[in-house]
């Protein structure tokens, strides 16, 4: 068994496992075919399709507990010598080549290269002339319109545009460009660089007891809590209505944080007592999954930003944050295409306008979801998570018997008072998806490829918000993202004390560190939105030129 787990394995091994279907991951130097783990990881299997064929150490550390990383053992059929170069996940679009093709293809080479040798007087043919052989294996992925692909900047200086007009080639190349210039390079040693000063300031982090969890912190949150729990009912009681509902939504808004927590075994730090303190918060008191958001969180915390694949910023037709959405681009997550038809052109236009509105009616989304997970059985049916899915079912009829009966048919007489119950309980929770939103859609979108370093990408694609230590618990840790993106299991309550040393090593790395008050950030977010917005009204002009002139693409 040991020299199974010993093998020394080549990138076009683990290429041509990867096109036989395999789902093959690197960590820690390591190889592990993690097919047999797909369907019972608690986090889902989306979170793992999208490190296939990469160096996962530093997203699979980050995200799991020191007794989940010990049992990835299990799944370990070799190793790896020297550096490995990550491929571009199949989920992502990445082309894989079948074993016969990778020796076919290493034949005609090493024939061609004993040409060259013999002093061979004619013109090397375009088919295998090396730089002319890797762009043909890129354009595959580049031309799927499903998915994501990996550009670099010789990739970018290449790229012709349909036409010379269309201004989304342009936005795009604009975009990838400011990134390249103000984000370090993306060569092997300066990323290699950051990776090893990241995996240091976690070890520091540990030592200086950051990943200890404060508890008597959360004393003081399940003070508010039942302060807030408390208020709802006496005002229910009492007839006060509107009132209540205030409270009963500040209390939803409250709770958040710590189902948020919970999700991320960021307080007992043991898998199953937080999962339970999470899907009784999320579900029991909330009417939310658990699981269905850690299924959506985990993509989000691994491809955060992505167009195509993080669904945190995919909220088509309302919410548009780049321009890579104009081309109805198909979402990897939901499996569907995010169609950019005469609605959403209509709504993008105005969608600064509409941002804080819309918001207001975020959890009605949030309902819909948990029970499309739920009730499709998205999640795990076996492995350590198989009893959750009812365990969270049970969860959301105890939720709408003490709501949805109890509450509001028991409790408020009439149906006008329901209604203006149910809009302001759910509209006070608005700030809520603000500070979720807040944090990613100002920041960039641009994919840099797959030399890019986990720590780089969250920070290039992740903000903090500035605010006075004792509003922290409005933000709810929240504030403190950029720090949170690089280390999701440290305690909410130690991200202030954790700050300092990441803003120390973004200026030892030379990655900017983005930091807004809370108004200047929504300031930023609305800005974004507005870019966009404009960019489709110009976009929706050119067509309409284009058809009223005739011509065509």
């Amino acid at each position: 068994m040991a020299s199974r787990r010993e093998r020394v394995y080549s990138r076009r091994e683990v290429e041509a496992l990867i096109a036989e279907g395999r789902s093959i991951i690197v960590m820690n130097g390591k190889v592990l075919k993690v097919d047999a783990w797909l369907k019972y990881h608690p986090g889902g299997d989306k979170a793992i399709m999208h490190m296939v064929g990469r160096d996962a150490t530093d997203e699979v550390t980050a995200l799991h507990s020191a007794e989940a990383l010990e049992r990835m053992h299990a799944y370990q059929i070799g190793v790896i010598e020297g550096r490995w170069s990550n491929f571009l996940p199949p989920i992502q679009g990445g082309q894989f080549r079948m074993k016969h093709v990778i020796d076919t293809e290493d034949q005609i080479s090493d024939h061609e290269n004993d040409s060259s040798s013999q002093g061979s007087s004619g013109e090397p043919s375009p088919l295998f002339e090396p730089v002319d052989v890797q762009v043909r294996q890129r354009k595959p992925a580049m031309s799927r319109s499903s998915s994501a692909t990996s550009m670099s900047s010789l990739d970018v200086d290449n790229e012709k545009p349909h036409n010379i007009h269309d201004p989304e080639s342009e936005w795009t190349k604009d975009q990838i460009k400011t990134d390249l210039e103000r984000y370090p390079e993306l060569d092997p040693k300066t990323q290699d660089d950051i990776m090893q000063k990241y995996r240091q300031l976690d070890q520091r982090m540990r030592s200086e007891g950051l990943y200890n969890c404060n508890y008597k912190s959360y004393a003081i949150e399940i003070s508010r809590y039942s302060f807030l729990f408390a208020m709802f009912l006496t005002t229910l009681h009492y007839g006060w209505y509107c009132t209540s509902a205030l409270f009963l939504g500040a209390f939803w808004h409250q709770l958040v944080f710590s189902a948020h927590d919970a999700g991320h075994m960021g307080i007992t730090h043991n898998f199953h007592v937080d999962s339970v303190i999470g899907m009784i918060i999320a579900d029991y008191l909330g009417g939310l999954s658990l699981g269905w958001w850690k299924r959506n969180h985990n993509v989000h915390h691994i491809i955060t930003n992505s167009p195509e694949h993080d669904p945190d910023i995919e909220h088509m037709p309302f919410f548009a944050i780049s321009h890579r959405f104009f081309k109805s681009l198909r979402s990897t997550y939901y499996d569907r295409v995010m169609t950019y038809d005469p609605f959403a052109k209509f709504v993008i236009q105005y969608q600064n306008w509409l941002y804080y509105p819309i918001l207001c009616f975020g959890r009605f989304n949030l309902y819909r979801l948990s029970w499309e997970y739920l009730i499709l059985g998205l999640g795990p049916r076996k492995g350590p998570a198989w009893w959750h899915r009812w365990f969270e079912i049970a969860g959301q009829f105890f939720f709408w018997y003490w709501f949805g009966y109890q509450v509001l048919y028991k409790s408020i007489p009439d149906g006008w008072s329901r209604f203006a119950f149910i809009m302001i309980s759910h509209a006070v929770t608005m700030p809520l998806h603000v500070q979720i939103t807040l944090s990613h859609f100002a920041m960039s979108t641009a994919d840099l490829g797959v030399n890019e370093s986990f720590p780089q990408r969250m920070l290039r694609t992740t903000m903090d918000v500035d605010c006075p230590q004792w509003l922290d618990f409005f933000h709810g840790g929240l504030q403190f993202q950029a720090i949170h993106h690089l280390y999701p299991r440290m305690p909410r309550h130690n991200l202030r004390r954790a700050q300092k040393l990441v803003q120390e090593f973004c200026d030892e790395v030379g990655i900017p560190y983005a930091i807004y008050g809370f108004y200047d950030g929504n300031k930023e977010v609305i800005g974004r939105l507005g870019d966009v917005a404009r960019q489709a009204k110009i976009l929706a002009a050119c067509q309409r030129s284009i058809a009223e002139s005739g011509e065509m693409h």
